[in-house]
């Protein structure tokens, strides 16, 4: 993920976008031709309002109207944002700050989102809002990349999965196919899971 946004530079290969080598544009640049971050741990602006931290996310946007657009769409779609538009960031409780990170992405207006552990931290109630959100962007034609250490759900919600292990890709196939894959139940899901969840 640090890779494809431009944080790290790769040993070998290439980073391609949309046909072009990006490899070595740095990651502003990447940032203008339509990717966005939502990363670990969230890392929202703590003393800065709801609304300057979902600002921060069009700081590459110059079109005044389309921002305010996307600010109420934000808004629609994370309604306890705007009831919360005025309050510091760091007030707010850890699923509301994801809802504040996926916010902030979204106001670039990227074509892809890197989402580095976004239910990490976060009680089962949040999960399941973060998903569906997920879920709901992925619908509306946005291509989403989750780094996720619960197989399960990210497998869950995913059309595609790759396993890691110790840094080298080990699986990759369609979410369906590593759910119902033996070595990921038993390494990573239990063996107990049913498949096709």
């Amino acid at each position: 993920m640090k890779v494809i946004l431009g944080l790290l530079e790769p040993r070998s290969g290439e980073v391609l976008w949309e046909g072009e080598r990006i490899t070595r544009l740095p990651t502003h640049e990447r940032i203008a031709l339509g990717m966005a971050s939502v990363p670990e741990a969230r890392r929202i602006f703590p003393d800065m309002s709801v609304e300057e931290n979902i600002l921060m996310g069009a700081y590459v946007r110059k079109d005044a109207r389309a921002i305010r657009r996307d600010v109420e769409r934000v808004l629609e779609l994370f309604p306890r944002l705007r009831e919360r538009f005025r309050q510091q960031g760091g007030t707010l409780s850890g699923g509301e700050q994801q809802m504040l990170a996926i916010a902030r992405a979204m106001m670039s207006a990227p074509r892809l989102v890197c989402m580095d552990e976004p239910t990490m931290g976060l009680s089962p109630q949040f999960v399941e809002r973060v998903l569906e959100t997920i879920r709901t962007l992925n619908r509306g034609g946005l291509s989403v990349f989750m780094v996720e250490q619960s197989a399960q759900q990210a497998l869950g919600i995913a059309h595609r999965g790759y396993v890691l292990q110790n840094g080298r890709l080990v699986l990759q196939g369609s979410a369906k196919e590593l759910l119902e894959d033996p070595r990921i139940r038993d390494a990573y899901l239990g063996g107990d899971v049913m498949a096709g969840i």
